[in-house]
């Protein structure tokens, strides 16, 4: 019979062979890290293409910015344009609609904004908008001439209501906000970049 009263240290027994070993690794270590990290790459492996396919398409980054040449819009003008496949309004504004902006009383409006903070400085007769109503995204009539523009002069959405002025901030109707003015910028005095 063997003598059990033996004090042999289980940390520093080798598992396989039952040997005592000197630095306390077993082969155990090494096969857990070797899952682990077995199961890190498969991880990784599975989860980048489900990640990488919700980035943009090359068409939709392509679509992110859009050069509009501005030169021709005569005072009183508006032209629709396209944006990230959304209507998109620029209109020169005659220094009489300048005039008729900036005299509204911000205190009276839904949304309060100046027709200064909708547009660039020095290009204060450029607005440039979406043309997406912000009731519940009908497209506005106004852009184009012979349209209605509503009871003050910039643009009407003949679905529900929405009157919006010269500066494209609402005035009456169902719409909570103004037309929402996109990011852009004027790369010269006659051509502006949007988004």
């Amino acid at each position: 019979m063997a003598d059990t009263t033996g004090t042999a240290n289980p940390e520093h027994l080798d598992a396989a062979t039952g040997v005592h070993g000197e630095d306390g690794v077993r082969r155990r270590d090494f096969i857990n890290i070797a899952a682990v990290s077995f199961a890190g790459v498969g991880t990784v492996a599975v989860i980048y293409p489900l990640v990488s396919q919700m980035a943009p398409s090359a068409d939709v980054l392509a679509e992110s910015t859009t050069e509009i040449d501005v030169g021709a819009i005569e005072p009183g003008q508006a032209i629709k344009a396209v944006f990230r496949k959304q209507p998109l309004f620029v209109r020169r504004l005659t220094p009489a609609e300048v005039s008729a902006a900036n005299d509204v009383v911000l205190g009276e409006l839904r949304d309060p904004a100046s027709l200064g903070d909708r547009t660039k400085e020095g290009h204060g007769d450029m607005l440039v908008t979406m043309g997406v109503c912000t009731h519940l995204g009908c497209v506005p009539l106004g852009a184009a001439e012979g349209e209605n523009k509503g009871e003050y002069g910039g643009y009407f959405c003949p679905c529900h209501g929405s009157h919006y002025d010269t500066a494209g901030r609402i005035r009456k109707g169902p719409a909570p906000t103004n037309l929402l003015v996109p990011e852009y910028e004027f790369t010269s005095d006659t051509v502006i970049q949007v988004g």
